[in-house]
């Protein structure tokens, strides 16, 4: 196999994992809430769909060059912002809200262990010429301590119970401030008018498939899992 085929292969198994992890939550939650089961799967049937056409909808911009254009706004950004708001809504809504009350806490917290594997990809992706090192934990990008401080502190404080509830406050803050400044870092690393770091080669493969899943799915997860968790502490939960 080709060294430079490895990223690729690695980011698709990741990415389809993951939502794959994403959705068998939601269907547990589903069972707990007590709605008619025609509903239950009616929400998961269509959570499913909606992530399809998403992840085919980028596929397909991607191969006919639509993300490669680095301009004000660079448009991989795009990716991660246009799904905000949709999952702001589910956040905040009544059935979202009630949803959230059934995931137990520390589930919210646990799957963003997978931020280490996604950093341990870019590694690859760095030490195969693919990303500039500053994206990389040899440079700029701290992200993988979010996902090896969500292992301690989903177990002490919604397992075992023995921290306080705010500190699983302060690791969501933190978990968004280190993606902020990768995010950060990527588009001061794209070719155009914001570009920062110079050294090559420049942040583009993120606008190609299937590197645009991570700015479109793996992304789009992490601030989800953090913009639901800290919705879900402000609410409680069936399990506190």
């Amino acid at each position: 196999m080709d060294n430079a085929m490895i990223p690729d292969i690695l980011i698709c198994f990741l990415t389809l994992v993951t939502i794959g992890i994403v959705l068998r939550g939601l269907q547990l939650a589903l069972r707990k809430t007590g709605w008619q089961e025609a509903r239950q799967n009616k929400i998961l049937g269509n959570s499913s769909l909606v992530v399809f056409i998403w992840l085919t909808a980028l596929a397909l911009l991607s191969y006919r060059g639509f993300f490669n254009h680095f301009d004000l706004p660079p448009r991989p950004v795009l990716a991660i912002l246009l799904p905000l708001p949709v999952i702001l809504w589910i956040a905040f809504s009544k059935k979202g809200t009630e949803l959230l009350k059934q995931v137990p806490s520390q589930w919210l917290v646990f799957i963003q262990s997978f931020r280490i594997l996604v950093e341990v990809l870019i590694w690859i992706a760095y030490l195969n010429s693919l990303l500039p090192v500053q994206m990389s934990f040899e440079g700029r990008n701290y992200d993988i301590l979010t996902g090896i401080l969500a292992l301690p502190v989903g177990y002490f404080c919604f397992v075992k119970k023995s921290w306080h509830r705010s500190v699983a406050i302060l690791w969501n803050f933190i978990g968004i401030v280190l993606l902020l400044n990768i995010l950060i870092v990527a588009v001061l690393s794209m070719p155009g008018p914001l570009r920062h770091f110079i050294n090559e080669p420049p942040n583009t493969i993120v606008a190609k498939f299937p590197f645009i899943y991570l700015p479109g799915a793996l992304v789009v997860i992490a601030y989800s899992m953090h913009i639901f968790s800290l919705r879900q502490l402000m609410v409680g939960s069936r399990d506190q």
